[in-house]
């Protein structure tokens, strides 16, 4: 997947074949392409949320409807996802989650370290497998395994795309 920060284009591409056909999101600079590729997409259902733990509940919606559906989210919000991910654990339906992580390798903002060293410990209490892409070459291969493993093992699975991969966000605190 990689060449030249194509690797987010052809993320969108495998996402569509694997049937996706629900995006979900809160708006956010780390994957504001495949939401707008959603959001050009007639064959797709973009649909902006309030907070993301909506999410998490229309996960489990297009689940009963016979759609598969991926959550995207940056770290800040699997906060706001603890108590609806107690859902997935209930009711084990298939889920998947696409985070663009923050807190981590050149951060400027501190605001955002405490959850960015929770996400991962997190999601894990919650039952949901954690899995890495820090380069444009494992994006593929942990997308592959997280759809495997949500679609067809019916777990809850969560890619963090390292801020490594998706580069720093300048933050001035002036």
């Amino acid at each position: 997947m990689s060449g030249g920060g194509n690797w987010r284009d052809a993320l969108y591409e495998q996402l569509r074949a694997e049937d996706i056909s629900i995006f979900s999101y809160v708006p956010d600079a780390g994957h504001q392409v495949l939401i707008d590729r959603s959001l050009a997409d007639r064959d797709v259902q973009s649909v902006p949320l309030s907070t993301e733990q909506e999410g998490v509940a229309l996960a489990a919606g297009a689940h009963l409807g016979g759609k598969r559906s991926v959550l995207l989210m940056q770290s800040s919000g699997v906060g706001n996802c603890i108590n609806m991910l107690s859902l997935i654990q209930h009711g084990r339906f298939p889920f998947l989650t696409l985070v663009s992580m923050r807190g981590e390798y050149g951060e400027g903002n501190p605001w955002q370290f405490a959850m960015g060293k929770a996400v991962e410990p997190t999601l894990n209490a919650m039952g949901v497998q954690c899995l890495t892409a820090s380069t444009e070459d494992d994006v593929e291969a942990s997308v592959r395994a997280g759809l495997t493993m949500a679609f067809g093992a019916e777990q809850s699975v969560a890619v963090l795309l390292s801020q490594r991969l998706l580069g720093a966000k300048v933050f001035n605190a002036r």
